[in-house]
This record gives C-alpha cells, sequence and structure tokens, in this order.
C-alpha cells in the first residue's frame, strides 16, 4: 500500500507529462508555420523564375 501511496504522491511525473505535452504542442505550430512559410517562399521563387523568363 505505502507504494501505490508513494507512486501516487509522486508529482514530477505530472510535471514532466506537463513539459511534454508543451514541447510536442509547439513543434506541431513549427511545422505548421513552416510549411506555410514554404509554399510562400515556392511562389515568390516560382513567380520571380517566370519574370526572369519573359525579360
Amino acid at each position: 500500500m505505502k507504494i501505490l501511496r508513494k507512486l501516487f504522491g509522486d508529482n514530477k511525473a505530472a510535471t514532466a507529462i506537463e513539459y511534454g505535452l508543451i514541447a510536442a504542442l509547439i513543434a506541431v505550430a513549427g511545422v505548421a508555420a513552416f510549411q506555410t512559410l514554404g509554399n510562400q517562399i515556392g511562389s515568390t521563387m516560382n513567380n520571380a523564375a517566370a519574370k526572369m523568363k519573359t525579360s
């Protein structure tokens, strides 16, 4: 019984899980932002290449 009380009384594991979830959320937001930024840069480069071909 003491082992169960000690296991459930430990808050370090809960804190580590919370930090892990926050890190995962930041990673997902970063991937989404970089994907959008990459698409915009690709469009800009394609427009520049098309203008270079016509001139």
